[in-house]
C-alpha cells in the first residue's frame, strides 16, 4: 500500500470544513495532519488529532507535508501557491486558481521547474447534475446542439460579510466566484471557444463589484452557449438547459453533496451523493415522424471524492490531473477579458 499523502489546509472556514477536511480524512490516500488557523482555532472540535497551525511558515516548514491545499481568499492564491511550491510541496488550489494568466503561467511554469505538482479544485465537475449533463451531451440522443444555457442563481441582495468577494480586488464579484464553476463545465466538455463576449453589471445597492454576469461563448457548428450568474434571482430557473436538432434535457443543480456535508453525514457513507427523488433530468425528445417523448432521466450519485482520489493518482503514480493546465488557462482568459462596454 502507498503511503497516504500528509497533506494540511490553510484555512478551517466554509470550504475547508466541508470541501476538503472531510475527504482528506476519510480517504485512505491521505494523512491529514494540519490546518492553518491565525486566529479562531476550530478544527480540533472536529478533528482532536489534527494540528492547528499557527502561520504559515510553520505549515511550509514542516518536512513532513508534502501537499497543501490553498482554500484561502481568491486574492491570496497566487502568493501562498508560490510559497508553497518553493517550500518543495505540491499544492491543491481552489477556483479561482488566479486572477490573470500571467500569474496562472507562473504558478505552472514555477511547478514544473521544481518538479511539483500543481493541481486546480473544481468540484463541481463531479456533481451528480454536471455528470448526467454531459453525458447527456455525449450520447447523440440530442442530435446537433444548438445551445446550452447554464445559470448560477442566489438571491442575496445585501452585502457579503467576505470582504475579499465584496471588495474590488483581483479575482473579486460574481463571475471570478460563480461564473468559474460553470466556465469549468463548459470548457471541460467543450475546449476552448471560438469567441466570446462578456457583460457584467452591479445593480446591489453599495455594491462595489460585479453581482450580475453573462458570457455567451461561440462554438464549432453554429454552437451557442450561454453563462449567466446573477446575485438577485428571487425565482431561479432550471441550472442547466440543453437544445439540439432531435430534442431538450432540462435539469435542476441540484446535487446534493454540499448540503449532506453541512447535515454532518460523511463522504464515505453509501447514500452520500445521492440526489433526492423527483430531480431528475427531462429527456424531450421528437422523432423523425414528429412524435414527442419524455423521458426523466436519473443522475448518477456526485461524487467529490473522484477528485481527491485524482490527486492521489497525480501525485503517487504521476497521473494527469483531470483538470488540466490548458482549460484552467482558458478560463483564466475569459474571467479576466474586459466586459463588453454598452
Amino acid at each position: 500500500m502507498q503511503k497516504p499523502i500528509v497533506t494540511a489546509l490553510l484555512s478551517y472556514g466554509m470550504s475547508g470544513k466541508l470541501f476538503h477536511g472531510p475527504f482528506v480524512h476519510v480517504h485512505p490516500g491521505f494523512h491529514f495532519k494540519g490546518v492553518l488557523e491565525h486566529n479562531t482555532k476550530k478544527v480540533n472540535a472536529d478533528y482532536p488529532e489534527v494540528i492547528s497551525y499557527d502561520t504559515l511558515e510553520e505549515v511550509l516548514n514542516d518536512p513532513e507535508i508534502e501537499l497543501v491545499i490553498v482554500n484561502t481568499p481568491s486574492n491570496t492564491h497566487v502568493d501562498y501557491s508560490r510559497r508553497a511550491l518553493m517550500a518543495g510541496k505540491d499544492i491543491l488550489v481552489e477556483k479561482p486558481f488566479a486572477p490573470t494568466v500571467a500569474e496562472a503561467k507562473e504558478i505552472f511554469d514555477l511547478g514544473r521547474k521544481l518538479n511539483r505538482k500543481v493541481m486546480v479544485y473544481q468540484n463541481r465537475r463531479f456533481s451528480s447534475d454536471f455528470e448526467v449533463t454531459k453525458n447527456t451531451i455525449n450520447s447523440g440522443k440530442l442530435g446537433q446542439i444548438i445551445e446550452i444555457h447554464l445559470r448560477y442563481d442566489r438571491y442575496r441582495p445585501e452585502i457579503g460579510p467576505k470582504v475579499f468577494k465584496e471588495t474590488p480586488i483581483p479575482a473579486s464579484g460574481i463571475v471570478y466566484d460563480l461564473a468559474a464553476h460553470l466556465l469549468d463545465q463548459v470548457i471541460c466538455i467543450l475546449g476552448e471557444p471560438l469567441s466570446y463576449r462578456k457583460v457584467t453589471r452591479i445593480y446591489r445597492k453599495n455594491s462595489q463589484v460585479d453581482d450580475y454576469g453573462h458570457i455567451h461563448l461561440i462554438y464549432p457548428n453554429q454552437l451557442n452557449v450561454f453563462v449567466t450568474t446573477s446575485l438577485l434571482v428571487a425565482d431561479p430557473p432550471p441550472g442547466i438547459i440543453v437544445h439540439g436538432t432531435k430534442g431538450s434535457f432540462v435539469k435542476a443543480f441540484c446535487d446534493k453533496q454540499e448540503d449532506q456535508l453541512i447535515a454532518g453525514m460523511k463522504p464515505d457513507e453509501p447514500d452520500f451523493g445521492e440526489e433526492d427523488q423527483g430531480k431528475e433530468g427531462r429527456l424531450t425528445l421528437i422523432n423523425d415522424q414528429g412524435e414527442k417523448t419524455v423521458e426523466l432521466v436519473p443522475s448518477t450519485n456526485g461524487k467529490y471524492m473522484d477528485l481527491f482520489e485524482s490527486v492521489v493518482q497525480t501525485i503517487r503514480n504521476d497521473a494527469e490531473f483531470p483538470v488540466k493546465e490548458s482549460e484552467v488557462m482558458i478560463q483564466i482568459g475569459i474571467l479576466e477579458s474586459e466586459p463588453f462596454k454598452v
